[in-house]
């Protein structure tokens, strides 16, 4: 897949993940303007190479569930707050609603004093929609040395609106 909004990125380089053990593919991505004068800004991830940080966050005891855990509401409203993060950073002066979000499944309970991670892909930017997905980790009680579980995951798609709440273009 050749990673592409527009079809224009440039100044791609690689960098580490810390704790993650992958690897995070940055880029510019220029406006139109932007293209025309040679330059680019707004860092943004390359589709298809997860792991910006968008979001991360201690639970806490208001947020569980009958069964202790934290309920799993409370994480599809984070997953929405830190997909909508690169969506605004390709687009700062837009507005976006969320349209969709993909099945999400939960492979592993969160805890009150997880330290919960969401990071972000950006997998598709047409005219007026963007499609982010979302990886939700956690560490247990805080402790770095435990590493990352991978808690759950989603896809979920915004769509640029205006005033009037009407779809419209991303990239002016």
């Amino acid at each position: 897949m050749s990673p592409s909004v527009g079809g224009r990125w440039i100044n791609t380089k690689t960098v580490p993940t810390s704790g993650r053990g992958a690897e995070c593919e940055f880029a510019q991505i220029a406006s139109t303007r932007e293209i025309a004068a040679g330059i680019g800004h707004n860092e943004l991830m390359t589709p298809g190479k997860a792991c910006e940080l968008a979001l991360r966050t201690i639970l806490l005891p208001r947020d569980t569930n009958s069964a202790g855990s934290i309920f799993g509401g409370i994480i599809l409203s984070h997953i929405d707050m830190a997909g909508v993060v690169p969506a605004r950073k390709l687009a700062p002066k837009k507005q976006f609603v969320t349209v969709a979000m993909d099945k999400v499944v939960f492979h592993e309970p969160v805890f009150v004093g997880d330290l919960v991670s969401l990071y972000t892909t950006v997998l598709e930017v047409g005219r007026s929609s963007i499609k982010i997905q979302v990886d939700v980790t956690a560490i247990r009680g805080g402790d770095m040395s435990t590493g990352e579980l991978q808690v759950t995951e989603a896809v979920v798609t915004y769509v640029a609106v205006d005033s009037d709440r009407k779809a419209t273009p991303i990239m002016d």
